[in-house]
């Protein structure tokens, strides 16, 4: 993967790779006009992404030179050499575009793209109680689609980490065990290091700079903090930076164990403030702090602490869904027993 977001060659594309993708093309043909604005808000819901690749998309394309950072919030849509005219740059006097206004030109999603976000929460929304059954015809009835979509959106949960095929080849989604969240922890804080390591020479100028801003930032307003924002800065280390490795089997080895960063979204929108302020926070600004100071050995050791040290927290959250949340019935779910 190089600086520009684009994927390396036979990799597939993350979520920010695709909308950086489709923003940069509408932006060269001109369906996004010069002077439109741009905020990473707009763009997430546009495309049904969290907001940490949104984030990471429109900070590509400002290094492409196809934005630049407003004086408020977002970005701007810089005039480009070579565009076709298909769309107008706002006359004088006539303001830019709003986010929601630029991004509503922003091509469809896929069938199976429309309904994978919550199909995906159900289930994380689930596992804290049982393994699960995943039906795949009833999940195609219940929401009116063809069964090659339920496949795609199974396919996609599969490589999640969140579904396997048990030995009666059903599909099954495990319960958040004690024993089963271990074992995916002891898998990251061995196999996440590494990757570090090897990301480390490869980052682009200003990407650790930013991930210290965002996380300084959630520290400050720690009271106010919310799932969604926790979610966003997990996804800064664990998948952003981690992203820029270079190596396609390291990743997909990281893939299974990290299906615990998709139950966290669920876990961190039912328990915010569990612990009053959130404790990965400055363990992730020691991981950044040290990786700026070019100690790359000592921010791999920093992570596998915040790894060991995440794994009782991730089980007192899942206790308190436990005893709190009473999860509902969907036809394309069913329980399989006790967790």
């Amino acid at each position: 993967m190089d600086s520009s977001g684009r994927k390396a060659s036979g990799a597939t594309p993350r979520l920010y790779q695709r909308a950086f993708d489709i923003l940069a093309g509408q932006i060269r043909d001109g369906a996004i006009a010069p002077g439109s604005s741009l905020r990473e808000s707009a763009v997430a819901q546009q495309f049904g992404i969290s907001r940490a690749p949104a984030r990471r998309a429109l900070e590509e394309l400002a290094r492409s030179g196809l934005l630049e950072k407003s004086a408020g919030r977002g970005y701007v849509v810089r005039e480009v050499s070579g565009r076709r005219p298909t769309a107008k740059a706002p006359t004088t006097g006539t303001p830019a575009p709003t986010a929601p206004a630029a991004a509503s030109r922003l091509q469809a999603l896929s069938t199976w793209e429309k309904i994978y976000g919550e199909v995906e929460h159900a289930i994380v929304a689930h596992i804290a109680f049982a393994d699960w059954r995943l039906n795949e015809a009833r999940l195609a009835r219940t929401y009116g689609v063809s069964r090659t979509v339920t496949r795609d959106v199974i396919g996609r949960l599969q490589q999640r980490g969140l579904l396997h095929k048990d030995d009666s080849a059903r599909w099954v989604a495990p319960a958040l065990t004690r024993d089963h969240v271990g074992e995916l922890y002891e898998l990251r804080w061995v196999l996440e290091p590494v990757a570090l390591q090897k990301a480390a020479p490869r980052l682009p100028r200003g990407f650790l700079r930013g991930l210290r801003k965002h996380l300084e930032e959630a520290i400050d307003n720690a009271s106010a903090i919310t799932g969604a924002t926790l979610d966003d800065l997990e996804e800064d280390i664990h998948v952003a930076l981690l992203g820029h490795c270079g190596s396609a089997a390291l990743m997909q080895a990281i893939t299974l164990p990290q299906s615990l960063l998709v139950a966290h979204r669920f876990l961190y929108r039912e328990t915010a403030h569990l612990f009053g302020t959130e404790p990965f926070l400055p363990e992730h600004l020691e991981v950044v702090e040290r990786l700026e100071a070019g100690k790359v050995a000592a921010a791999a050791k920093a992570l596998e602490r915040h790894l060991r040290v995440s794994l009782d927290r991730a089980i007192e959250r899942i206790d308190v869904i436990r005893r709190e949340v009473t999860p509902s019935e969907l036809p394309y779910l069913e329980r399989l027993g006790p967790s």
